[in-house]
């Protein structure tokens, strides 16, 4: 059954379960899902009840309307009594680090624009099927601003420091095809194939433990900060931690066999 998280009645975020798969859908079609503050804080309390939710095991990420996310609604730019309390109220809900730590498997399925903070959003999801009509793009600099969703951290791990400064200074448009050629994205389909592909990619890592998903993301996310020997020991430690109870599935029994 399909929720809304947010006080008014056309909820900036919605959210759904389909089985294990957490929906939660940007919902403010009439601006390309750019966010306001009301967004932001339906998107963190949606965020903490994926995580809070042992039923769940990966997420969906998506977008209502012509695109996934266009960024930060500018309607609002300097709108907070001071930029102090402004820092303060980010720290309080720190959406993008909340979305970047979940324990379970996210999956952005983006369509139309993924732009300034929606690319970013994009990023901070463990794994992105896009649309062929995407575009992504960062023009965040050309309005004279830093992108402030972790898109300086996350583009250089993804793309290497000289693509990543090549998209954030000079705003260039990325298309789909582009991005999968780049590995921003894993995915490219059609738009009516999205939502069906989100799910069906979602359901097989829903397949294996949670406590599974939840080892090999911090493996993957804190030893890319490491060395490789640091690295190596967080992995032989958190393999350790798993033990012999751990479920194959048949595909990756198959898979082992062929190779």
């Amino acid at each position: 059954m399909q929720k809304s998280v947010g006080a008014q009645h056309a909820a900036p975020v919605l959210y759904d379960k389909d089985g294990p798969v957490a929906i939660v859908t940007l919902n403010r079609p009439h601006v390309l899902n750019a966010y306001d503050v009301a967004m932001r804080d339906a998107l963190y309390e949606a965020l903490g009840a994926v995580r809070d939710d042992p039923e769940v095991g990966a997420m969906i990420l998506r977008g209502n309307g012509p695109a996934f996310c266009t960024g930060g609604d500018v309607r609002e730019f300097g709108r907070a009594p001071s930029p102090v309390m402004a820092r303060e109220v980010r720290w309080q809900r720190d959406v993008w680090r909340l979305l970047r730590s979940l324990p379970q498997a996210t999956v952005a399925a983006v369509h139309g624009y993924a732009v300034g903070g929606g690319f970013e959003m994009a990023l901070l999801c463990d794994l992105c099927i896009a649309a062929e009509d995407t575009r992504f793009a960062y023009p965040e600099t050309g309005l004279a601003m830093i992108p402030g969703v972790a898109g300086t951290q996350t583009t250089p791990r993804a793309l290497g420091l000289g693509r990543a400064l090549d998209f954030i200074l000079t705003g260039r448009w990325l298309s789909a095809a582009e991005a999968y050629r780049l590995g921003i994205v894993v995915r490219v389909v059609p738009r009516k194939a999205l939502h069906a592909t989100a799910v069906d990619l979602a359901r097989r890592v829903c397949a294996l433990r949670s406590s599974l998903v939840a080892r090999v993301k911090r493996a993957v996310h804190d030893g890319i900060e490491l060395s490789l020997a640091d690295g190596l020991a967080l992995e032989g430690r958190l393999s350790s931690l798993i033990g012999r109870g751990c479920r194959v599935l048949p595909a990756a029994v198959g898979e082992l066999q062929e190779a």
